[in-house]
This record gives C-alpha cells, structure tokens and sequence, in this order.
C-alpha cells in the first residue's frame, strides 16, 4: 500500500508555535511510525533550528531530508518511489505554507500523476491550501470566488474564465457544485478545451476529506454530489511563459 505526502504549514516568523495539530501530527508519526516517516525541510540550518524550537524530537535532526530547488531534482523521484513503497513524507517550508509558490508543487504534482495521496495539515485559508495541494503552477493565478447565481451569466463568466491562461480558482455554495461542474464542462468544450485539468476540494482539514484532480467529465462521472464545502482550481493553459 502506498503511503502519502502530507503539507506541514509552519509559522512565517520565528517566534509563533507550530499549529498544536500539525505538532501532534509529527509527534506521533516519529513515535509510532518511525520506521515509514520521512521528514522533508526546505533548508538544513533553519529548518533544524525550527523543528527544535518547535519541540519536536531531537533524535530526528540528523535524518531530516533537505528539499528545495538544489535537490529536488535528485530527492523527488527517491521520494515518490519511497511514498509507492509505503513510506510517508511530511513536508515543511522555511516558514508559511509548502508547495505554494515553493519547490513542494514539483513534489504535489508528481505525487498527483503517481495517484499517491497529498493531504496537509490545519491551515487557515482554504483557497491557498487548495492552489498548493493541487500542485498547479502557481506562477500567476486568479481567484474568481463565487460566480453568479443566475444561469446566463454564470456560463458567461465561466467561458470568459476559459480563455485566462492563468491557474483559476472557483468556490460557490454546496448545492451549487453540480451545475457549476456541468456549466464548466460546456464552456471548455466550446472553448476546444474539454482535456484542461480541474482540482476540487471537499470538506478541506475535515475527516471526510477528498480531493479529485482530472478532465470535468471525470469529475463529474466519479464524486457523490453530497452538499459539501469546496474550492475548485482550473488549471493554467499550457505552454504558459
């Protein structure tokens, strides 16, 4: 069985505690599991010195991986074959959320074309979270937010949203997810677009979490359309400069 990637948010300065969540998390993963953890850091020095002052285990220090833009070349295939092995990772940034606007999205989407499972830990903004775990370019993105309740300007909107080459994030109300996704669908078919990629997040840090990333019909095809919370990410036109 395959194990998992999971985001690890840290505070942006250096004062603030880790999450009591994300601090848990760790903690258990290196009591229990240590033998199948694998604890990623964006740089060897500050990364040891916050994993300390976090109060996380001292005998980890010295088996901490380095990921970032020097080694991920090297360390993302090591660690996706890890992952297929049943290791699990836990990956930190520097300081604020990993795999946005960071080396992590190399790992995200890789993890993504390998089907092995990308969580994270507690974070605050469920827009950011969803952009990061979607492992889409995150270069330049828009967040549209709510689209409008009205059918016509809806569609509208949306093949105006399919012709932006950026990365594109979408939210509405639950019971709104089915015609947004049938809405989406159209406007990308009419836009010659039907294989452009989507990200959906359900129920984001809550324990029935699920994320799906392929075409819209795959999408529509495979999810229960139970009235959930959700954050949908289209992803950027390729080649994008």
């Amino acid at each position: 069985m395959a194990g998992k990637l999971t985001l690890i948010p840290t505070p942006i300065d250096e004062e603030t505690p880790l999450d009591s969540a994300a601090r848990t998390l760790l903690l258990s993963a290196f009591e229990k599991e240590r033998e199948k953890s694998i604890f990623a850091i964006e740089d060897i020095r500050p990364g040891r010195r916050r994993w300390l002052r976090f109060g996380l285990p001292r005998e980890a220090v010295d088996n901490l991986v380095q990921y970032n833009e020097h080694t991920r070349e090297k360390e993302s295939g090591r660690l996706i074959e890890l992952m297929q092995q049943g290791m699990n990772v836990y990956l930190m940034s520097d300081g604020g959320l990993p795999a946005f606007c960071d080396p992590g999205q190399e790992l995200v989407a890789l993890c993504h074309h390998h089907k092995i499972k990308v969580t994270a830990s507690s974070f605050a903004n469920s827009t950011l979270l969803a952009l990061a775990l979607s492992g889409f370019s995150h270069k330049k993105f828009v967040f549209e937010g709510f689209l409008s309740a009205k059918k016509e300007e809806r569609f509208g909107e949306l093949e105006r949203l399919c012709k932006d080459k950026r990365t594109i994030i979408l939210m509405d109300t639950p019971y709104r997810l089915k015609q947004l996704l049938e809405d989406l669908s159209l406007a990308l078919e009419k836009q010659g677009q039907p294989d452009r990629r989507v990200f959906l997040a359900l129920d984001l840090n809550a324990a029935n979490e699920a994320l799906y990333l392929g075409t819209v019909e795959a999408l529509r095809a495979g999810i229960n359309y139970e009235k959930r919370e959700f954050i949908l990410v289209l992803d950027c036109l390729r080649p994008f400069p």
